[in-house]
């Protein structure tokens, strides 16, 4: 299976290398763009910083052109945090996308967005200051109406990024738990 997994806010750092390579040992080819030109920064208000001075269209268009190379082979869209909202914007407009894994994050949905059945797994703190209960309640819906076969993992306690080691969020037990969850969905593909 290939996969294109889009970094968080903090860039491309170690932590996204590993869980690219543990989804390679799953057998899996990964992508991993780097959305801010070798930047990472040490704060998620730092990186919004650096997010709006990129521009979400210029974050947009170079998740496109790194996905252009690999897209007609079908991808899986993944993403952590606010790579997880890229993912989704790229999977919803991708006739051959074949999954969406969310890790941390989502995104509005375009009015008219419809896909067929395109299997969609979330993973996220609970609660989480970024994914508040009403606003995944209303993304679940809106999925669902667009055509989106959705599948939502909730971590008690834990923190937004808590599959990242190297960030005060981690959480072992909660990143043990979704990466064996997100492995098994990507089996199904």
């Amino acid at each position: 299976m290939d996969i294109m997994l889009f970094h968080s806010a903090y860039g491309l750092r170690p932590a996204v290398h590993a869980a690219a390579d543990r989804l390679r040992e799953a057998g899996h080819q990964v992508h991993v763009p780097d959305l801010f030109g070798g930047q990472t920064v040490e704060s998620v208000e730092v990186g919004r910083e650096l997010q709006d001075k990129i521009g979400t269209d210029e974050l947009l268009r170079r998740a496109i052109l790194a996905a252009a190379p690999h897209s007609d082979e079908g991808l899986v869209y993944a993403g952590l945090s606010l790579g997880g909202s890229i993912a989704q914007n790229l999977a919803l407009g991708d006739e051959k996308a074949r999954g969406l894994l969310l890790l941390h994050g989502t995104s509005d949905i375009a009015a008219g967005a419809a896909v067929d059945e395109l299997p969609v797994q979330l993973h996220v703190a609970d609660p989480d200051p970024f994914e508040p209960h009403d606003w995944l309640s209303a993304w679940y819906l809106q999925m669902q109406r667009a055509g989106a076969d959705v599948e939502i993992y909730r971590y008690p306690g834990a923190g937004h990024l808590y599959t990242d080691p190297e960030l005060p969020d981690y959480d072992e037990a909660a990143a043990e738990l979704t990466w064996r969850t997100a492995i098994g969905f990507l089996a199904t593909l």
